[in-house]
């Protein structure tokens, strides 16, 4: 049975896409920690990082460390926080978000995020972030 993020992947269920390749995908969370919270996901349904093949989870970091340069310069942040936690979803996930402190990080303080113009222009934050940083060749045009 394909995992939510498959069925996100596959455009079967929206999501505001920020990077784009052949085996590694990153959308914004529903649920943001801090405006920009990223999902960097594997296109490969892999249950938990410690399960990844090695060349697999290397590209997810590669990709979580370019989320996280553009999260922080898009919102100015000190830090770009990330996480692997993976008990929300069933499919390897990293969690990256811009952080001022440790309370940023915490999944308890996360809801879901009801303004949809929120969520549309933090994506175009990032995306413009992205694009500027030389990333431009894995980032999506804007919706």
């Amino acid at each position: 049975m394909p995992t939510l993020f498959s069925r996100i992947l596959a455009g079967e269920l929206p999501g505001r896409f920020v990077w784009q390749e052949d085996d590694v995908a990153a959308f914004l969370s529903i649920a943001p920690l801090t405006p920009g919270h990223t999902l960097v996901v594997p296109r490969q349904e892999v249950d938990q990082w410690t399960d990844a093949d090695g060349a697999l989870l290397a590209r997810c970091t590669v990709v979580a460390q370019a989320i996280g340069r553009g999260v922080k310069h898009a919102w100015d942040a000190p830090r770009a926080g990330l996480l692997v936690a993976g008990f929300e979803v069933p499919h390897l996930h990293i969690h990256v978000a811009p952080a001022w402190g440790m309370g940023d990080l915490d999944f308890r303080r996360a809801e879901v995020e009801k303004d949809e113009a929120a969520l549309d222009d933090a994506a175009h934050r990032l995306r413009t972030a992205l694009r500027e940083l030389g990333f431009g060749a894995y980032v999506p045009a804007d919706a």
